[in-house]
């Protein structure tokens, strides 16, 4: 079987630090050459595979203020499907672009669908609907306008994330500074109930950290310690009381959510988009559906078992299963 996996060029394919769609697109590419699948990764050309790499961009977009991103984008995409022949299938974790592209291919195609942007997006979604296998990544990001082959939940490969059984009495904001994510959200319960707070993430929206993040930081009550990577992340992640993750939209997935747990911290959640498939609430963290009730969930943390939020991780969230599953709908497309 020879598969293309169209990344997102915005960060490198594995990103450095923060790059949730180049995350997911490697984990899935490396599992698939590991089970012996020949996949070539269209991505940046600084980017890290076991498979073959091709692709046009040096490097991301999002790392290199000098790149147009749409020109870069529409060179990437267009490179791919030149060359769409060499291929049985192609799967596309590139957003909704690509799929202009797909009527004038033959080659089978899966887009998996990393949520919506805006619903300004979806025409093209809608008028592709039937071309492309559509994947969602959570039973709650469907959208009823279209057909889907499957929900396939992310995986993480749970042994690169330490289980700390004991964590600390720190609570821990971890996601892109948005009001989307509820960071100030996490402050205010932070503050409420007297514990210290960490903060890491990326900052999406500069005007609002200003505003609503910045005066907080003093290092003792309030510390941001910037976009983390490798052990510095799931250090943070495992060292945690509890990550709050207080969002203001209907979220179609959280890696960091699913990352905490592996590390055996609990959630905090508003019960907001994937959050009740990810959660079991009592169990691996506390579903909530007001800053009260959030702010009244961190002192129940103690009646969760740290062992049981990793179990339920290793039990449905691996790269493993994640492959799996795209494997099986792969030969499904292709009889067999």
């Amino acid at each position: 079987m020879r598969v293309a996996m169209l990344s997102s060029i915005s960060w490198r394919t594995p990103p450095r630090a923060y790059g949730p769609w180049e995350l997911v697109t490697s984990l899935l590419t490396e599992a698939l050459v590991e089970r012996g699948v020949d996949v070539t990764l269209f991505a940046t050309l600084d980017s890290i595979t076991g498979g073959k790499l091709d692709g046009v961009a040096a490097r991301g977009y999002s790392e290199d203020d000098s790149l147009n991103a749409k020109v870069w984008e529409a060179l990437h995409i267009a490179h791919l499907f030149e060359r769409a022949s060499n291929f049985d299938l192609i799967h596309n974790q590139a957003d909704y672009l690509p799929l202009v592209f797909s009527r004038m291919v033959d080659t089978p195609i899966v887009t998996t669908i990393h949520g919506f942007s805006s619903p300004s997006i979806l025409p093209v979604f809608q008028r592709y609907n039937g071309r492309s296998a559509y994947v969602a990544i959570s039973d709650a990001d469907r959208h009823p306008s279209l057909n889907y082959a499957a929900t396939i939940h992310h995986g993480i490969p749970i042994d690169d994330f330490p289980f700390d059984p004991v964590g600390s009495e720190d609570l821990l904001f971890f996601g892109r500074f948005h009001p989307d994510k509820g960071a100030a959200e996490a402050v205010l319960a932070a503050r409420a109930v007297g514990r210290k707070l960490v903060m890491a993430g990326l900052v999406q929206d500069a005007d609002y950290f200003a505003s609503k993040v910045a005066p907080f930081i003093d290092d003792r009550t309030i510390e941001y310690r910037g976009v983390l990577g490798g052990a510095d992340r799931t250090r943070a992640l495992g060292q945690a009381h509890a990550l709050l993750h207080l969002i203001g939209f209907e979220e179609p997935f959280g890696l960091s959510v699913i990352e905490a747990m592996a590390c055996g911290t609990p959630v905090i959640a508003y019960a907001k988009g994937s959050m009740p498939e990810l959660i079991v609430d009592g169990v691996t963290g506390f579903l909530v559906d007001s800053f009260e009730e959030a702010v009244a969930a961190v002192d129940r943390v103690g009646e969760i078992d740290r062992a049981a939020c990793r179990d339920h991780v290793a039990n449905l969230f691996t790269v493993d299963r994640m492959a799996d599953r795209y494997l099986e709908l792969y030969r499904q497309l292709l009889g067999g």
